[in-house]
């Protein structure tokens, strides 16, 4: 019962509040979304990434064995959803398949779960280093295979690669990396306002998804959410602790990363579905109702570890 109430405390109301603040807005002053949406992807997407990658201090063995149990659970991941995919929808509906898939691929594992695992794991910091490693990885994958994914389609593959290099945030992943190996901190002038951009990521993002909540329809694809929020929330962490056990991991290792497979969809989706208008809509009711049902699911694999 403390899991629940800590979740719907420390993480729903929060996320509501700002998610509420958006729809007002939207409702009272009808904000320019694919503006908010630039300012993302351009300006506090690569500001957060940046700061992260700079700061993070993890061991290279924890790395490697992260980066393998991430790509063996991502691998299978995909290959449920596209199972799924197949039986449900037509080839035709690539918008609507896309949409799909990264409501099940991309999950939430910054504001949402690393305050989960201080809560779950004492403040540990070896499992905070854990979740630090799967948040830098699933930022990436939206900003790369994601961008290609929802725009593949739509143009050759040599525009949808132009779409990618063109972001960037691609450019500040390595020079971050490069400037963490070599013990590099940028000149506090230019540090300073990368940091205050950071910092207000989180809040921009949540109050961009609640400005296109706010021009929604409201009209639910029940079917398809109930789909999308089973594969992420239950099917996943399910798929995850399958993989520590093939790979042997247990302990504090194990049970962070079993953990971060369970939690749910990405705020990144939206932004994606926003800035290259492909179901909007769909991706903001999954990032809504999968939030609010982890309170029970999280709870439920809690239990469990």
């Amino acid at each position: 019962m403390s899991y629940f109430t800590h979740i719907f405390i420390q993480n729903i109301i929060p996320l509501s509040i700002l998610i509420g603040a958006g729809i007002l807005l939207q409702r009272r002053f009808q904000l320019d979304i694919k503006t908010l949406s630039k300012l993302i992807f351009y300006v506090f997407s690569p500001a957060i990434m940046f700061r992260t990658l700079l700061e993070s201090s993890i061991s290279a063995s924890l790395f490697w064995k992260i980066l393998l149990f991430f790509v063996i659970f991502f691998s299978l991941l995909i290959l449920v959803t596209e199972i799924v995919l197949r039986i449900k929808w037509s080839q035709k509906d690539n918008g609507r398949r896309v949409a799909f898939r990264h409501s099940v691929l991309f999950y939430n594992s910054a504001n949402y779960t690393l305050p989960l695992n201080q809560l779950v794991f004492q403040g540990n910091p070896f499992a905070f280093s854990v979740q630090t490693v799967i948040m830098v990885i699933q930022t990436i994958l939206p900003y790369t295979y994601g961008v290609y994914s929802i725009n593949s389609h739509k143009q050759s593959l040599g525009k949808t690669l132009k779409t990618v290099f063109s972001l960037p945030v691609i450019y500040a992943i390595p020079l971050a990396v490069l400037c963490n190996f070599w013990e590099v901190t940028p000149p506090k002038p230019i540090y300073m306002p990368i940091s205050y951009i950071a910092d207000g990521f989180i809040a921009t993002a949540l109050i961009t998804l609640g400005a296109q909540l706010g021009s929604m329809t409201w009209r639910f694809r029940l079917t398809e959410l109930v789909w999308s929020n089973s594969l992420r929330l239950l099917v996943s962490p399910l798929i995850g602790a399958m993989v520590v056990w093939m790979l042997g991991f247990d302990g504090i290792l194990a049970d962070a990363l079993i953990l971060s497979c369970a939690v749910p969809t990405a705020l990144n989706t939206v932004l994606l579905a926003v800035e290259f208008d492909n179901e909007p809509e769909y991706a903001s009711q999954t990032v809504l109702s999968s939030t609010v049902l982890s309170m029970f699911t999280v709870t439920l694999v809690l239990y469990f570890l």
